[in-house]
């Protein structure tokens, strides 16, 4: 999401984590899944509108970086070296990892990581050489990978050595604060089949040379079978625009067939229609029932998942918030809908992410002004103080959200928000919004068009590199078919144009402007304000730094924000103990991004369905530990 990961759903319902109190009782579990009769039994949950995974191969750039790709899709196939999430907790789970804790030494310059015994659904073992295979792929390829900054993985590692099947040894460049390379960085991991490493089809595996390489030496054929698994994925990094031309051959491919997660795929199309069978090979500790099937259903609309939830032809899905007929909020639910209430409880939770779009810095739109314009900090404090998040959390959310006033989250409760963070920098103010610009030579014309009056650099003007003339007009692309997101761009339309801030509002399909949303300079960059429909979930960087998104030149930094200051907090927190109160302040104050209520997921689940509470904040699904 991602990272968001990543980019992620805002009307996503977060089903299923595992919590650490649970893996103790998994014999039990697994006794009944042996014990099952056989009859197919078939799970199914809702993707959230318009967003039906597109990617399959786990390594990817920011256009595919998501948590329909990832985390409700690619990380039942394919776990990553360690999960994250306890119920509600956004912490490391080691019972749900494939590696054991890491261990430092060496003034936090040496980090051994030990495996489990897990296998591959071919017969192999996931080995330590699985690991390196992934490592050597972002040495030669880390420009393609969206949660790539500069100075971090894998920049920040002199070398690995293989020091058993079941064990590796980073040497790092300098000393790390041991939480951050956890969380964020060995937390991107996802080992790779060496059946993958391979540049042509039927070629034997390994031939392509990326996996058993050491560390830093095989970037030439690692980059050959980056292009080749690239465009078995549907993807030509020859031609990044292409239509994607191989969704259809995701279930039949034999490369995606090899797997280490609990299940794989059997069927899937183009719109989101998937069907997952159990990988009888799976070595986690909890199995997915016998005879079972896992179905993710796509919609084009809320609207049209609530229908599906009335009929009772889901058994996991999400409430539109159209659809909340009692308002309540994250501390005290409401009533669930009437019509809902006999099948299905309604469970909510946050998601352990901010909301936010973001500004192009470097966008030639509005006549050649937009990024100039977007690099004035008075500007994006106007623009920020006529967001009025806790009216829309009231009226469009009926209570079930959190405002967003800084790189960190404030909910779930945890020790990183600050208190300047969470006191608002930025309360809404339609008249100090105005005197602002008006201060800096824009005559405001509420309702229409503020025009630039007084161009220059000095105090009073409009600001460096903004002309004479020069509007407050720009275009904003947001995700469709979610009602909230629609009511929300509207609203905050009006309120912008308070101060004469003109918004020509545009939808498409979420995985259309989380593709059009990326970093760009010349000419050609003309794309300036851009809503996929929340901001970001902080996996897998799940300690809230913010490198992936707002380090200069961070893979997932969509609008190419830059700031020297930040990169230097940013370094702070990542090499030393330093807590997050410098960087976060100072990036609540200078606003990167435009900061949006974070609507609260809430859940539909049916009744006499185990295992899918509680609600994941980091939006994971674990069918795996679904019974009726």
């Amino acid at each position: 999401m991602k990272g968001h990961f990543r980019r992620f759903l805002a009307a996503g319902v977060m089903v299923g984590a595992l919590t650490t109190g649970l893996i103790t009782t998994l014999p039990s579990i697994t006794a009944s899944a042996g014990a099952a009769s056989s009859a197919t039994t078939t799970f199914t949950w809702a993707e959230a509108p318009q967003t039906p995974p597109n990617f399959i191969f786990p390594f990817m750039g920011l256009q595919f970086f998501s948590v329909s790709n990832i985390n409700t899709f690619q990380f039942l196939m394919y776990r990553p070296l360690y999960w994250f999430g306890n119920g509600e907790s956004p912490t490391l789970n080691l019972g749900l990892s494939l590696g054991r804790a890491p261990v430092y030494s060496n003034g936090n310059t040496t980090v051994v990581v030990n495996l489990k015994n897990y296998n591959w659904s071919n017969g192999t073992t996931v080995s330590a050489q699985n690991v390196m295979f992934w490592m050597n792929m972002l040495h030669a390829e880390k420009s393609n990978w969206a949660d790539y900054s500069a100075g971090a993985l894998p920049d920040d590692v002199k070398s690995i050595t293989v020091n058993s099947p079941t064990q590796l040894t980073f040497t790092l460049t300098a000393a790390v604060n041991p939480y951050w390379f956890t969380y964020n960085e060995l937390a991107q991991i996802t080992p790779m089949p060496t059946a993958w490493d391979i540049s042509t089809t039927g070629a034997a595996a390994g031939s392509g040379g990326c996996s058993a390489a050491a560390f830093g030496t095989s970037d030439t054929q690692c980059a050959a079978v980056y292009t080749y698994l690239s465009n078995q994925s549907g993807y030509n990094p020859s031609n990044p625009d292409a239509t994607n031309n191989s969704l259809s051959t995701y279930a039949t491919n034999p490369l995606w067939q090899t797997v280490d997660g609990p299940y794989h795929l059997t069927k899937f199309d183009a719109s989101g229609n998937i069907t997952m069978a159990p990988n009888p090979s799976y070595s986690g500790p909890v199995k997915p029932l016998k005879n079972s099937v896992f179905k993710e259903i796509p919609f084009t609309t809320d609207s049209a998942e609530f229908n599906a939830l009335v009929s009772g032809s889901i058994d996991a899905g999400y409430l539109p918030t159209q659809d909340i007929t009692s308002s309540g909020s994250l501390s005290a639910p409401g009533a669930n809908n009437s019509r809902l209430s006999n099948n299905y409880n309604l469970k909510v939770a946050p998601s352990w992410s901010i909301n936010y779009f973001p500004y192009n810095f470097q966008s030639t739109g509005d006549g050649g002004n937009a990024g100039a314009i977007f690099s004035q900090l008075y500007f994006r404090q106007a623009f920020q103080i006529l967001v009025d998040q806790s009216l829309y959390i009231k009226k469009i959310n009926k209570g079930y959200g959190v405002p967003t006033y800084g790189p960190v989250p404030v909910k779930p409760q945890n020790s990183f928000a600050s208190v300047y963070e969470e006191n608002n920098p930025y309360p809404y103010s339609s008249s100090k919004a105005i005197n602002l610009l008006k201060s800096h030579g824009w005559t405001i014309k509420a309702g229409g068009t503020s025009t630039c009056t007084n161009p220059g650099s000095g105090a009073n003007q409009c600001g460096k590199g903004i002309a004479s003339g020069a509007k407050l007009a720009f275009n904003l692309q947001y995700a469709s078919g979610s009602t909230q997101i629609t009511q929300l761009m509207n609203a905050e339309k009006s309120s912008w144009a308070q101060a004469g801030i003109n918004i020509t509002l545009s939808q498409a399909s979420f995985n259309t402007v989380l593709g059009n949303a990326v970093p760009c300079s010349g000419a050609s960059c003309t794309w300036e304000l851009a809503n996929w429909g929340a901001g970001w979930i902080f996996a897998p960087d799940y300690y809230p730094t913010g490198e992936a998104i707002f380090q200069t030149g961070a893979g997932s930094n969509s609008g190419s924000y830059s700031s020297a200051t930040n990169d230097a907090n940013i370094t702070a927190t990542n090499t030393t103990n330093t807590s997050l109160t410098t960087y976060e302040n100072y990036l609540a104050k200078n606003l990167p991004v435009v900061f949006q209520p974070n609507p609260v997921a809430i859940g539909e689940i049916k009744k006499g369905l185990k295992g899918a509470t509680p609600l994941s904040t980091l939006q994971q699904l674990n069918p795996e530990n679904w019974r009726f």
